[in-house]
């Protein structure tokens, strides 16, 4: 009895008691609460309508675009995040003189540019690639830096005391040493990723769940809108769950503790 009331009382368990508390006041608030459809729409006709989507076949085309997009998108922030940020923190002239105007650029806000980049790229998959592989780039890079300045000095001075040449310092040291913060830079990114594909086709697009999204909010069908949500939350963190998964993978050497709850 001790042991099946400690696991009530995990966090997960918790959690989905919530979830589940605050689904059935969402639902008892559309359906005695006189509340239109077309302000707030009930849970359970969020899920038929899913269903129906689905179902029909409607969404999949949309769905493969924004997954397109998203996943292209995020490779090439992952990409060119790790470059070059490594050859900023490796090359101290790189560092001087590149790393200020980047900062610039991600002051620039994205939805901002967004709009000349479809001009730029036009409607299609390019456009959306590029807000997404820019919205990425930057968490990317400022882990990647972090993480190699971080290396512990006592350890470099180390690796040249036994004669370990550039490369083998930063393939056995600095890499593994910025891990942590590498892969806590992704977890940001794969989020963001979502967004700025999202934020691409809402400026211009012929095809996606932004366009879908902007279609039926002009057809006031808020109970589509709801429902391209739940699939856009879905991408979202299905994403940051493989990240995270691929960080606790590859940096076996960190414990996460579960957190402990006390018994009353």
């Amino acid at each position: 009895m001790k042991n099946a009331r400690l696991n009530l009382m995990s966090p997960s368990y918790q959690v989905f008691g919530l979830a589940v508390v605050l689904l059935a006041v969402w639902e008892s608030i559309c359906r005695y609460g006189h509340v239109s459809p077309l302000v707030l729409p009930a849970p359970s006709g969020i899920v038929v309508r899913l269903y129906v989507m689905f179902a029909e076949g409607a969404v999949w085309p949309h769905l493969m675009v924004t997954l397109t997009e998203v996943l292209i998108g995020f490779g090439i922030g992952i990409a060119s995040g790790l470059v070059v940020g490594a050859l900023v923190s490796l090359v101290p002239a790189v560092e001087k003189l590149v790393y200020p105007y980047l900062v610039a650029l991600q002051t620039v806000p994205k939805v901002a540019v967004a709009p000349l980049l479809v001009i730029w790229f036009g409607y299609g998959l390019t456009s959306k690639v590029v807000i997404t592989a820019l919205i990425c780039f930057f968490p990317i890079l400022v882990s990647v830096i972090s993480g190699f300045h971080a290396t512990d000095r006592d350890q470099l001075d180390m690796m040249k005391a036994y004669g370990a040449t550039t490369l083998q310092t930063l393939v056995r040291l600095r890499i593994p040493s910025a891990l942590v913060l590498i892969f806590a830079g992704l977890e940001i990114a794969s989020v963001l990723a979502v967004i700025g594909t999202i934020v691409g086709e809402f400026v211009g697009a012929q095809a996606g769940l932004g366009y879908l999204i902007m279609t039926y909010n002009f057809n006031l069908d808020v109970t589509g809108v709801f429902a391209v949500l739940i699939i856009l939350s879905a991408i979202g963190m299905t994403l940051h769950s493989v990240t995270r998964f691929a960080g606790r993978r590859y940096i076996f050497w960190i414990r996460r503790e579960p957190v402990a709850v006390m018994p009353h």
